[in-house]
């Protein structure tokens, strides 16, 4: 039962538009609030709309509703817990969420900090997903549902929450179709019916990564390596018989070095490359497009193979440290020496694929059925049971 005021978190979107006109209507007390996140226009690309322009559509909506609207600037926060991280993950050569650490650092703990101190006791998104509360054991647990629709599920970037911000978490368009929304927005009048979804990094917008970057991480020559299809190094000896080692082995990066293969171009920073990346390389002349298939940023090589179907770009296992693994259902913890079979996701909108979790002293190995492409280090696995996302981790 939802008691209280709830505070409406107004984007300048449609989603979170129509997420607030449908508790309006169901006759809550609203507050509407709007986060400035990122001020800044380095990098970021001409067209894409700025915090100004979303602060008008948001204002319009909360207009249109009849109820009250505040702007806070998290914008500090956002620079330290979010963005700050982001340029030291690219600095080792690993590729970050900045959606996910924006959902678990700002969104669902310095908003909602913002709007419980406004008298809230709930903050409402339009994220496209859902929460169930359910008993166990005499405790309360809240279960981060997959959206119904399946093009735009978003429990993937919430797959970092806790139970304490999933307690104080509204989800009111996680049962409905993007169509529906637009439909629902159009027929009421929203200003945001037709504005078209934002996208690129979590309050930056679109941005030329590369630029974006040079804020803090200095260009530096270097080259790019071609390595052959039938590098030995693919070849790996897996040890059938031991389960433990066979894990570690499959879930370890490639061990490229320069001789295993052909200088095809240069680059101005191995740190602003990610695994899987085809755009930016530079290099023409070659039978298949080329793709980055590993980073060395210790020596400033590009490490690229021709094709999609290049043997580098796939692995069969992964690995999280224990201290990188995070359940967002705590009661369903696995320990060491537990396995289990649960479908795993390892970006954004990709299909669940089938895998199995194995839980050992150092950390989290997650086995799948079939290779899978570009697992970058550094981003989020999330596992689910059913359409619970149940953990997450940071890959290594």
């Amino acid at each position: 039962m939802i008691k209280g005021k709830i505070a409406a978190g107004l984007s300048g979107g449609v989603d979170s538009s129509v997420a607030a006109w449908l508790l309006k209507q169901q006759g809550y007390d609203l507050l509407g609030l709007f986060m400035i996140n990122w001020r800044e226009t380095t990098g970021t690309l001409s067209g894409d709309c700025p915090w100004e322009d979303d602060v008008i559509f948001a204002r319009l909506v909360a207009r249109k509703l009849d109820i009250p609207f505040e702007v806070v600037d998290l914008s500090d926060s956002y620079r330290r817990r979010v963005v700050d991280n982001m340029f030291e993950e690219y600095r080792c050569g690993r590729t970050p969420n900045p959606d996910v650490l924006c959902n678990r650092e700002i969104k669902f703990d310095m908003f909602v900090r913002a709007a419980l101190d406004r008298g809230a006791s709930y903050v409402a998104t339009g994220h496209y997903c859902r929460k169930e509360t359910v008993t166990v054991d005499g405790r309360e647990m809240h279960r981060l549902l997959a959206g119904v629709d399946p093009g735009k599920d978003q429990s993937y970037f919430l797959c970092q929450l806790s139970q304490q911000q999933l307690a104080t978490a509204l989800f009111p368009i996680g049962h409905l179709m993007k169509s529906e929304v637009r439909r629902i927005a159009g027929e009421t009048g929203l200003a945001t019916a037709r504005r078209k979804d934002s996208q690129g990094i979590c309050f930056v917008g679109k941005v030329d990564l590369p630029v974006f970057l040079q804020q803090k991480l200095k260009a530096k020559d270097g080259v790019t390596v071609e390595i052959p299809a039938g590098f030995e190094g693919f070849n790996r000896m897996i040890p059938e018989d031991n389960l433990h080692e066979k894990l570690k082995i499959l879930a370890t990066p490639y061990p490229y070095m320069p001789a295993d293969g052909r200088i095809v171009g240069k680059h101005r920073g191995a740190h602003f490359f990610t695994v899987g990346q085809r755009k930016g390389l530079n290099v023409g002349g070659m039978t298949e497009p080329l793709f980055v298939i590993g980073i060395d940023v210790e020596n400033n090589v590009v490490y690229a193979g021709q094709g999609d179907s290049h043997p580098g770009l796939y692995h069969s296992a992964l690995f999280i440290p224990a201290k990188e693994i995070h359940w967002v259902r705590p009661d369903l913890e696995m320990h060491p020496g537990d396995e289990c079979r649960m479908p795993v996701r390892i970006r954004y909108r990709q299909p669940l694929q089938n895998a199995t979790l194995y839980r050992m002293p150092e950390g989290m190995y997650i086995l799948f059925d079939q290779p899978q492409r570009s697992i970058a280090p550094g981003q989020f696995a999330a596992w689910y049971n059913g359409d619970e996302l149940t953990g997450s981790g940071v890959i290594s």
